[in-house]
């Protein structure tokens, strides 16, 4: 028995509640993660796993037996990097998943500093705005905008998105030119709508000046749950949209889309980075952790208003 191996499968059975999908994350086979725990607990003579036909849960003994491994890996890790420098040693797969329109727009366009300087690392970049379960996916890390929903993961404040309301001149040639925010509840205005994928609801643009608020709900014809089909909408002239600057940059600059309500605010949109409490954070995350704060710093610095503290949300 490898007992490195049968760490490494007891943590991720934990962590997955699942033979099976732990030897998938593992990419190893449902027989070899079962006999490498039940050596391991031969090997120990305790039991630290109750196996029913619907799920596994860890023991008491197993729990802290857990909380030890996973100390022993982490070490295991840093014992490695020690022994050369970062960008030497800091190699492997690594498995993030991020919003369309961040991939496409700032995060791949710079990935060839950080492959330059971390060649090691292999990226797996999953491209998307829907819920990911990270331990059953064997994700490190998603980025996201908005607040985290989900108190169990450790939360890194990334930076803050500006954001605007735009149509285009397609749209506004049709519809006319909208010259308060109130004007697109009217029933000759449309909007896009934009589903957030933790609720399945049409997001409202709140805006505000000076003491006044407003909050919108709109009129759509077309709602849509990925970024990159959202500003597509948008500079079809299938309604108004409201998304981040940094998207619609290159589309004003061109004339494609028109910036309304210039003198009204809507709040920035906090992007976070998340990953499990319970997983070590390798060198290769705590790297690509700090490359996407110093990314962030360029392209969405955090914002006094919007300042939070680190850990979990």
């Amino acid at each position: 028995m490898d007992r490195f191996d049968a760490m490494q499968a007891f943590a991720r059975v934990v962590e997955t509640g699942s033979f099976t999908k732990a030897a998938e994350t593992l990419h190893m086979s449902r027989t070899s993660v079962t006999q490498l725990i039940q050596q391991l607990e031969a090997r120990l003579q305790v039991k630290l796993l109750n196996r029913t036909t619907r799920k596994v849960k860890v023991t008491a003994d197993g729990a802290a037996y857990y909380e030890r491994v996973l100390r022993l890996l982490a070490d295991m890790d840093d014992a490695e990097t020690s022994l050369s420098s970062a960008s030497a040693i800091t190699r492997g797969t690594l498995r993030v998943d991020v919003p369309s329109p961040f991939a496409s727009l700032i995060l791949v366009p710079a990935l060839h500093a950080f492959q330059e300087k971390y060649p090691g690392i292999q990226l797996h970049l999953g491209v998307s705005d829907r819920v990911v379960d990270l331990i059953d996916e064997n994700v490190d890390c998603v980025i996201r905008g908005g607040n985290v929903a989900n108190l169990s993961l450790v939360a890194r404040h990334v930076g803050d998105l500006q954001m605007g309301v735009y149509a285009a001149p397609s749209y506004l040639a049709a519809a006319g030119m909208p010259s308060r925010p109130q004007d697109l509840e009217d029933a000759h205005h449309r909007i896009v709508g934009f589903v957030w994928t933790r609720n399945r609801r049409v997001l409202p643009c709140v805006l505000s000046r000076n003491a006044e608020s407003v909050t919108l709900q709109g009129r759509y014809s077309l709602a849509v749950d990925d970024g990159n089909a959202y500003l597509a909408a948008g500079l079809a002239g299938l309604g108004i949209v409201w998304m981040p600057t940094y998207m619609a940059g290159t589309p004003v600059e061109r004339g494609e889309l028109i910036p309304l309500f210039r003198d009204w605010q809507l709040a920035p949109m906090p992007m976070y980075l998340a990953f499990p409490p319970n997983r070590h954070v390798s060198t290769k995350l705590r790297v690509f952790i700090d490359w996407v704060i110093e990314l962030m710093a360029r392209h969405a610095p955090v914002t006094d208003a919007q300042r939070r503290p680190s850990g979990r949300s």
